[in-house]
């Protein structure tokens, strides 16, 4: 008779905080955006892009040369090595590692982790996420939003009705002139 109780009572306590949890999840707002659907809007983000792609192109090309200097020094150096004596022969080996490593630096020094492309990206795009986040914070304010969620997050989104997706007050509240694809035609 005792354990009885105590489940009935147990089961009462867990339907009365999932009752409260539930009526507490239905009074929250929820939203969500596409950001890249709203980056592709943002002239100053495609005009971003097209500067880091020709950078990250030229850069490419200079450590490229120099990779290409590094093979050829090798071929000659293998065409040449049976006829060269020791010492010659290391100061050769030398000289292609110092190339390699020359291209191998030039390469981090352009394209690693705090890299020159890295540092660009973050002078470029940086300024244009933070305006992004303002707006989108600004109007869940505004608007009593608990949630925003970001469809191109790779967040999995198995269904999202069209009147939640805010993507374009985003763009508006950023300021953004809206070209001419609109959310309705994006699906």
């Amino acid at each position: 008779m005792k354990t009885m109780k105590t489940t009935f009572v147990l089961v009462l306590l867990l339907t009365l905080i999932s009752i409260s949890g539930y009526s507490q999840l239905q009074n929250q707002k929820f939203a969500y955006v596409d950001t890249e659907y709203i980056l592709k809007n943002i002239p100053e983000y495609n005009d971003a892009q097209e500067e880091m792609n020709a950078l990250s192109q030229k850069w490419e090309k200079e450590v490229k040369a120099i990779y290409d200097k590094v093979e050829e020094m090798y071929k000659a150096y293998q065409a040449e090595a049976v006829l060269l004596p020791q010492d010659l022969k290391k100061k050769r080996e030398d000289d292609i590692l110092k190339k390699e490593k020359e291209a191998k630096d030039l390469q981090i020094k352009y394209f690693g982790s705090e890299g020159e492309l890295f540092k660009k990206r973050n002078e470029l795009v940086q300024p244009i996420q933070e305006k992004i986040y303002n707006a989108m914070q600004e109007i869940a304010e505004t608007k009593n939003y608990s949630f925003i969620f970001d469809k191109a997050a790779g967040a999995t989104m198995l269904y999202a009705n069209p009147r939640l997706d805010i993507s374009d007050e985003v763009l508006d509240q950023v300021g953004t002139v809206m070209q001419t694809v609109r959310k309705e035609d994006r699906k």
